[in-house]
């Protein structure tokens, strides 16, 4: 199962095209004759900073489950937690992910995407604690889009424990859960550089351009 934003995907898309038809003006001319002076590469450097922060913040943020383990990609770090290290999941305001750190900690880590407003929240779970008390089971309009993912994770993690006919470990699965499984946390070179790089040399254009 993947999660992304779709209204943050939409934004960035469109930022994207925005930011193509500027460098098309800028460099070829369609509204005017094209200009290669220092404004125009200060305002394309502006343009790439918000290409940048279209793909960190809109494209890259996400929350991926498979057969191994969770992903949660956030704007500029990613954390990956094999099911034997997730400690727990819960979807609250975000979805966050409790796992054993690559040195044995436990840390935890919130999901970017899919977040719900405290409001939305104590609303679902007022709805919830109401038909708990009529005896009824929480249905599908009673929850966050939150707390449905957490469920869904949880379901697809409890589904991929190896277990023998029995319903217990088998060998194999008990010989593997002998060795602590931990999850990475590691920052993305390639979003850290999209923000960074345009932001650095927009600076020294903007510093140059007032020197001179």
């Amino acid at each position: 199962m993947t999660i992304r934003s779709t209204g943050g995907r939409v934004a960035a898309y469109a930022w994207l095209a925005f930011a193509v038809l500027n460098f098309v003006d800028l460099f070829v001319g369609i509204t005017g004759d094209p200009d290669y002076s220092l404004t125009t590469f200060a305002i394309t450097f502006l343009l790439l900073f918000g290409c940048g922060i279209a793909y960190t913040v809109g494209l890259r943020p996400m929350i991926a489950g498979d057969d191994e383990g969770v992903t949660v990609r956030n704007p500029l770090r990613e954390v990956r937690a094999p099911w034997g290290a997730v400690r727990k999941i819960e979807g609250k305001n975000a979805v966050t992910v409790s796992f054993a750190g690559p040195d044995g900690a436990d840390l935890e880590t919130r999901a970017w995407v899919l977040q719900t407003s405290p409001r939305a929240q104590a609303k679902a779970e007022a709805r919830a604690q109401k038909e708990a008390r009529k005896g009824e089971s929480l249905d599908l309009r009673g929850r966050t889009p939150t707390m449905y993912a957490a469920q869904q994770l949880n379901e697809l993690r409890d589904r991929h424990r190896p277990k023998a006919r029995s319903g217990a470990p088998d060998k194999a699965a008990a010989a593997k859960a002998e060795e602590p499984a931990t999850g990475t946390v590691r920052w993305s070179i390639p979003a850290v550089a999209a923000v960074t790089v345009p932001l650095v040399v927009l600076i020294v254009l903007v510093v140059v351009g007032v020197v001179s």
